[in-house]
């Protein structure tokens, strides 16, 4: 599925590259900075509908990257392996089974349905966050990283410190092609410090 709900610079680009959503850029911009996609790496994509951050980074790595997204929506042409499932339904060995091991990645563009209740919305997307990140450390292996979408609100200062926890390195990023009149912004932990033995 293709998503461009606007005409915009990043939109248009998306639709000429053949990519199925303005997102990819996002993702792309981040790398920029961070460089996290290494080839060969294993890559867990939460929220992965309509699939573009698992297509850019297809087109980065190509055939050696190890992609699995899952969405609780279906998602047709996942250029990896896709689960219909929530985030509720995911444990660390499902993610075993799929990924063929441990990720070095865990990806999170998870966001509610929104209603137009800003505050609402806002605690619906950190729950979302809260359980893409108990899944992630769940599954990550010890130095592994974390990029998670998240609702600027209340209660984000409070998520941004639950990251910070469990990563050496944390940075809060709003990548140019995020709309300007959007809320949210992306996570990016490195480092995770591993689970207690």
């Amino acid at each position: 599925m293709t998503i461009y709900r606007q005409a915009d610079h990043y939109s248009r680009k998306a639709q000429a590259e053949g990519l199925s959503a303005r997102s990819a850029f996002k993702l792309d911009q981040i790398d920029q900075k961070h460089d996290l996609f290494k080839k060969g790496g294993r890559f867990l994509d939460l929220g992965c509908r309509p699939g573009s951050w698992s297509q850019w980074i297809r087109r980065k790595l190509g055939s050696e990257a190890t992609l699995v997204g899952i969405d609780v929506e279906t998602c047709q042409g996942y250029p990896g392996t896709f689960h219909q499932a929530s985030i509720e339904e995911v444990d660390a060995a499902l993610v075993a089974q799929l990924l063929g091991g441990a990720p070095g990645v865990v990806l999170s563009d998870m966001a509610p349905a929104t209603s137009g209740a800003r505050d609402l919305d806002h605690l619906r997307q950190i729950a979302l966050a809260e359980a893409a990140l108990a899944l992630a450390v769940a599954v990550l292996p010890p130095g592994g990283a974390f990029v998670c979408k998240v609702f600027d609100g209340r209660d984000g200062p409070a998520f941004v410190e639950a990251v910070r926890a469990q990563f050496a390195q944390v940075r809060r990023h709003k990548p140019p092609a995020t709309r300007s009149n959007s809320r949210e912004f992306f996570l990016v932990g490195e480092g995770f410090v591993g689970r207690p033995a």
